[in-house]
């Protein structure tokens, strides 16, 4: 169950609904929005913390760091020509 809420979440960052700053809603609001265990959204969140899409600040709440897990692949960096 918990891979469909990271899905979910992952889906609504990239379509930009979950823009980076965005903060998420607590984990109750999101296990009735998904209708899963408040468990269930916790591994949720660590899950897409790991892959470097939240972060959560003690007493703050949980936040979208970046639009795409492992997309900084460097190439950017890297003069062309």
């Amino acid at each position: 169950m918990y891979l469909q809420v990271v899905h979910r979440l992952t889906e609504q960052i990239r379509a930009g609904r979950l823009p980076v700053g965005a903060r998420l809603p607590g984990e109750r609001d999101l296990a009735d929005e998904y209708g899963v265990a408040v468990n269930t959204v916790r591994r949720a969140i660590r899950e897409l913390r790991e892959q470097g899409l939240l972060i959560t600040v003690p007493v703050k709440g949980t936040f979208v760091c970046a639009k795409e897990p492992s997309s900084n692949s460097g190439d950017d960096d890297k003069p062309t020509g």
